[in-house]
């Protein structure tokens, strides 16, 4: 029995990833080239359509194209990548940890960057306003954590 085949805009109907993304994954290698129809359109199967939503999946979870690359790597040879998965979750875990703080430093710095520069002049030389706070920054320069 023949897979259904469909073409492009369906793929991204049914897994919600842009065309555009769809023949980027392609081009690296995350989904392999599309069978093509007599026309040289674009035709894909359900095995196309799982792969692809696994890639959609994994991406809004912020893994990397090669993070996932890696997965199927480990897939493609017929091997549970559970555990994997597993270290790869939890590095990323971290990762998102990191991330989070640096998040929150960033949130505290432009607080008190808008704090500062809540009764600094308009200055269109930029040396006496809270444009000149973000060029030297709040503390008088240090970028430092």
């Amino acid at each position: 029995m023949v897979d259904a085949m469909f073409p492009i805009r369906e793929l991204s109907h049914r897994t919600n990833v842009p065309a555009k993304t769809i023949r980027y994954y392609e081009e690296i290698g995350l989904l392999a080239p599309a069978r093509r129809s007599a026309n040289g359109y674009r035709r894909y199967d359900e095995k196309d359509a799982e792969r692809l939503g696994f890639i959609y999946s994994a991406r809004t979870l912020d893994f990397s194209v090669t993070k996932i690359a890696q997965i199927l790597a480990v897939r493609d040879r017929h091997e549970p990548p559970c555990q994997h998965v597993m270290d790869l979750i939890r590095a990323h875990m971290d990762e998102v940890e990191v991330r989070l703080r640096e998040l929150q430093k960033l949130k505290r710095d432009l607080a008190a960057l808008y704090q500062a520069g809540q009764d600094l002049p308009q200055d269109v030389q930029m040396r006496a306003c809270v444009c000149h706070l973000i060029r030297v920054g709040v503390s008088g320069g240090s970028k430092e954590e």
